[in-house]
């Protein structure tokens, strides 16, 4: 099992246990289970998700961070995630953070 933690400047979003991550880095998707090589990457903004031992998937939508793996544990630093039903959700998220002139808090347009 993966010790998995993900915090914001402004509160902790999750810690436990995880089998399975997925997440995007600035140099393209990496995928990690127990035992992966140690690693420290830049996030881009895109769904993070952690898969529990039971299958069970957490999504979440992240603006930017990093992502540190060794010896077991997983620490995301992000500087805006925020938890979300799927994958479409986080997609959609996301899409607000890379479109110009709007911001995590940003309202939609009319």
């Amino acid at each position: 099992m993966i010790d998995a933690k993900i915090v914001s400047p402004d509160r902790a979003l999750f810690e436990g246990d995880v089998s399975e991550v997925y997440a995007r880095s600035t140099e393209g998707e990496i995928g990690i289970l127990t035992g992966h090589q140690p690693v420290l990457l830049l996030l881009a903004a895109a769904p993070l998700e952690l898969v529990g031992a039971d299958g069970t998937r957490t999504t979440f939508a992240v603006r930017s961070g990093f992502l540190q793996y060794a010896d077991g544990k997983l620490t995301v630093l992000a500087d805006f995630a925020e938890e979300v039903a799927d994958k479409d959700a986080a997609h959609a998220m996301v899409e607000k953070f890379t479109t110009p002139g709007r911001g995590a808090n940003a309202p939609a347009p009319a």
